[in-house]
């Protein structure tokens, strides 16, 4: 990430240049947006610097949601440094009227090149990072990118995406504005990239909304770790299975569960133990587990796995295996 930071830096700086040199609204407005994309990996490795820190007393949970907290700070990010100037310098020529000379225009082609070949190769790197991610946990690279648990890569393949995007609609506008002499064209190309930004910031703001609010874990984990209870001897009936996402690959696990009632409370704490490393060996993504006895006949829990599914556990799984 720090080699796109500085390739990022050293865009930025060519694209002001060619376009304070020639006037186009759409450099600059790619400008800006490189410059916004800088803050942006700045901000990144700032979450994936604090994300790591280990769980303490204050945090006994640790510090995974840092990673949420400052993507969305970039996402923020995105949308002042990035898109606010593009609108604005895209209105501001198109409706200022302001024909440009267009002799010098071709200048921004090379610079445009370059960048794209800058751009695609950190597109490239981050797609390759996004799918090893979406390998992992067993889903499409597609299905990921729309409900990652780490918004930091969503947030490097949609900037990166958005670029390439940006430079395309920036080399049309500056085309336009050489084959017809207005700089309309370029005032509009200005336009699209800033409301392509306000898109990606919102984009990037939502996921990192949900996840900050508390999302549960990917819902075929949940039903595999229901299944694997259910298979307990020791377990007469899983009542209820809570989950959090508190950091990439991170899952807080809640279960209410009714156990054989022959047990001791001695056999019950001994059963408690196994079910937690038998869990933990199998799910690495679990990272704490709490596990509390409760009678399935309990109205008041039922009540509430009903408000919040629709229905009750051994329903759900009536309907997910009939068999």
């Amino acid at each position: 990430m720090l080699l796109a930071l500085a390739a990022n830096i050293g865009v930025a700086l060519a694209k002001l240049a060619a376009g304070l040199f020639t006037g186009s609204s759409a450099l600059l407005s790619e400008a800006a947006h490189s410059f916004g994309d800088s803050s942006t990996e700045v901000l990144l490795l700032t979450a994936l610097s604090k994300s790591k820190r280990r769980a303490d007393r204050v945090h006994p949970f640790g510090y995974g949601k840092e990673r949420y907290f400052w993507s969305l700070f970039a996402a923020i990010g995105i949308f002042a440094s990035g898109a606010a100037f593009s609108i604005y310098e895209g209105l501001h020529t198109m409706l200022g009227h302001y024909e440009r000379a267009s002799e010098s225009l071709w200048i921004n082609y090379p610079v445009l090149i370059i960048a794209g070949v800058l751009e695609g190769l950190s597109l490239r790197q981050g797609v390759r990072q996004a799918r090893g991610a979406a390998r992992r946990h067993g889903r499409s690279l597609v299905g990921y990118l729309h409900d990652p648990d780490d918004p930091t890569v969503k947030s490097v393949v949609l900037e990166d995406t958005t670029a390439i995007i940006g430079l395309v609609i920036a080399a049309t506008g500056v085309a336009l504005h050489q084959i017809t002499g207005s700089a309309f064209w370029d005032g509009a190309a200005s336009l699209l990239i800033g409301l392509l930004l306000v898109i990606v910031a919102f984009l990037l703001a939502r996921t990192c909304e949900i996840l900050l609010i508390g999302q549960q874990a990917d819902v075929r984990l949940i039903q595999a770790v229901d299944d694997r209870l259910a298979q307990q001897p020791e377990i007469d009936s899983v009542v209820d299975v809570l989950t959090m996402m508190v950091g990439t690959d991170q899952v807080l696990l809640c279960v209410r569960a009714d156990f054989v009632d022959t047990f001791t409370a001695g056999e019950l704490e001994d059963a408690c133990v196994r079910i937690d490393r038998t869990l933990r060996e199998e799910f690495s993504e679990l990272d704490e587990i709490f596990i509390q006895p409760t009678a399935r006949s309990d109205a008041a829990v039922r009540a509430r796995v009903v408000a919040r599914y629709g229905r009750s556990l051994a329903d759900e799984r009536e309907l997910r295996d009939p068999a």
